[in-house]
């Protein structure tokens, strides 16, 4: 559990790398044998593409390093609960064990809503463990949308200063 904590902590360091391209600061981390694997940071804006999601981007490096799109055996550290596209991702890869922060009320695939990977459909059913720096996790996001929020009020403000040329 202790190293669950500092695989969360290198996942909030990612996140951050997110937040400083004006992406949502989600960041996750593959893990597999004590190594880190594979990292990703969400990029869909900066990168114009709609999969580019934390968990996909450490994904595919992962797959990248081991050669193999399996990545059987590995961990999944990632700081808000999966969408749906990833939660899929997820399992086609064969992850072992997805550990994840904050909870996320709107998409989330695991145990806010679809609880996708307890399907009994699927061929795969990763473990699965939310919670791990919820406060941290939820912080940073929550942080981002008041810190946009603001932005967004004070450049309306300032166009209703602003006479029209």
């Amino acid at each position: 559990m202790e190293q669950d904590q500092v695989y969360m902590q290198q996942a909030l360091q990612l996140a951050q790398r997110a937040a400083e391209l004006g992406e949502v600061p989600v960041g996750a981390l593959v893990v597999l044998d004590g190594e880190v694997i594979g990292e990703g940071w969400n990029r869909p804006i900066s990168g114009h593409d709609p999969t580019a999601h934390a968990e996909i981007m450490a994904l595919r490096e992962a797959a990248a390093r081991v050669g193999n799109y399996r990545l059987v055996g590995a961990t999944l550290y990632v700081t808000i609960e999966p969408c749906t596209m990833c939660a899929g991702a997820i399992v086609h890869a064969r992850i072992e064990r997805v550990v994840f922060g904050t909870t996320e009320p709107k998409a989330g695939a695991l145990v806010s809503n679809q609880q996708l990977f307890d399907q009994p459909w699927l061929n795969h059913h990763p473990e699965y463990e939310g919670g791990q720096m919820a406060d941290e996790c939820a912080a940073v996001i929550s942080d981002f949308f008041k810190r946009r929020r603001e932005e967004q009020k004070r450049l309306k403000q300032l166009r209703r200063e602003k006479p029209s040329e």
